[in-house]
């Protein structure tokens, strides 16, 4: 985490070195995708689905999921309001505003909930979650590209998010639930 911070700047000039036109409006369009309605929203989709098929085990992963999603952007909504982060975006005149989202930057919502919300599927099951594992990169980096967190604001959230999936893993979801890797 700390190296992060440090690399904060670089990483900044770097994302604006390659930044294209195109591709910010490319990235700026996938942003509510990665927001915690969409996560949300497919979640209830997945949880109702699943209980339709009449699958216990699964209704309880995607619920052990809401739950973590819910968590991770209460505990990552308080952090931002206390720390008062500016984005990258915000120039040093402009008036500091603990309440404004231009001082929201530390840590990034998109990534910690997503990576809660998919942290939940590792655990539960290596394979589904290992696919959905790219979701909260991705979101990361186009945080970044689009100048709205640096990098130790992502590694942030991805620790408090993996942080709040193993929480949540370890008190909704019973031994018998997760998928075991025995290796003979």
């Amino acid at each position: 985490m700390v190296v992060a911070f440090y690399f904060d700047e670089p990483v900044r000039n770097f994302m604006g070195a390659a930044s294209e036109p195109r591709d910010a409006q490319f990235h700026a369009q996938g942003q509510p995708i990665g927001d915690w309605p969409e996560h949300f929203a497919l979640g209830l989709v997945l949880a109702g689905l699943a209980w339709w098929r009449g699958s216990k085990k699964w209704t309880r992963i995607f619920l052990a999921m809401l739950v973590a999603l819910a968590i991770t952007g209460l505990v990552g909504r308080g952090i931002k309001i206390g720390t008062g982060r500016a984005r990258p975006s915000v120039r040093a005149e402009e008036v500091w505003n603990r309440f404004s989202t231009k001082y929201h930057a530390f840590p990034s919502g998109h990534v910690a909930v997503s990576t809660a919300f998919f942290g939940v599927l590792f655990f539960a099951n290596r394979r589904a979650g290992l696919a959905c594992l790219p979701i909260p990169i991705l979101i990361g980096f186009s945080r970044m590209y689009l100048n709205a967190h640096y990098l130790s604001d992502v590694v942030f959230a991805a620790i408090l998010g993996m942080l709040c999936a193993v929480l949540v893993e370890r008190l909704l979801l019973p031994q018998s639930g997760r998928q075991k890797d025995n290796v003979h």
